[in-house]
């Protein structure tokens, strides 16, 4: 009668530890399961915070304002680049405020002591056609059609140039550029116009910064 009251006793304590190993178990197996999903989908918002996102660039210094006196402009070169031939062939003769200008391939020209300088035609200059090859710019609310770093916009029947707004994107200059420095900053110049080399998507560009005012 003892031997079976203690039979019983000892299979009594032996499921009670069988039943708590297993509730143990059980409990780790949970815990890493549950860890294991934690770190799973920690990951994953780490890889959805982390996704790359492409957008549209620009790498900018300080710049100018809009006009700049030429007082405060310094060439590098200390004598500006003069493009000039003995002769425009099939040229078309404009005037304009009592200027005459001399166009072909793209260029005006002025004529001078026997021969034909290359010049920009300035604001105002008015032509029926534009140049070959031109270029369409878009700007906030402004179209221009720009070619060999010249500006124009339409005005009912006929072009006109004019300086172009600030912040204004082009991606080539004419090969008559010049390097300017203003309060210790290089920029290029053409036709009056500065701008300045930045990085749009990648790509080498060129922003207007300001234009040049002629003092007297």
């Amino acid at each position: 009668m003892n031997f079976s009251k203690k039979n019983h006793e000892y299979q009594k304590s032996n499921n009670y530890l069988v039943s708590k190993t297993i509730l143990k178990a059980s409990i780790l197996t949970s815990l890493f399961l549950m860890a294991l999903t934690t770190e799973v989908s920690a990951q994953s918002r780490r890889s959805s915070t982390t996704k790359k996102v492409t957008r549209t660039t620009t790498v900018k210094k300080a710049t100018p304002s809009r006009r700049i006196s030429s007082t405060k402009v310094t060439y590098k070169r200390p004598t500006r680049k003069v493009v000039s031939v003995r002769n425009v062939p099939n040229r078309k003769v404009i005037n304009h405020n009592g200027q005459r200008y001399y166009y072909n391939n793209n260029r005006y020209y002025t004529y001078s002591r026997g021969r034909y300088i290359a010049i920009a035609p300035k604001v105002g200059f008015r032509i029926r056609t534009l140049p070959a090859h031109y270029k369409r710019v878009r700007f906030n609310t402004f179209n221009y059609f720009y070619v060999s770093g010249i500006f124009y916009t339409q005005l009912n029947n006929e072009y006109e140039v004019i300086d172009p707004e600030v912040g204004t994107i082009i991606y080539e200059l004419p090969d008559d550029y010049e390097k300017v420095v203003i309060d210790g900053q290089t920029y290029y110049e053409y036709a009056n116009i500065l701008y300045e080399k930045v990085q749009v998507d990648g790509t080498r560009a060129y922003e207007v910064v300001g234009i040049i005012e002629l003092d007297n």
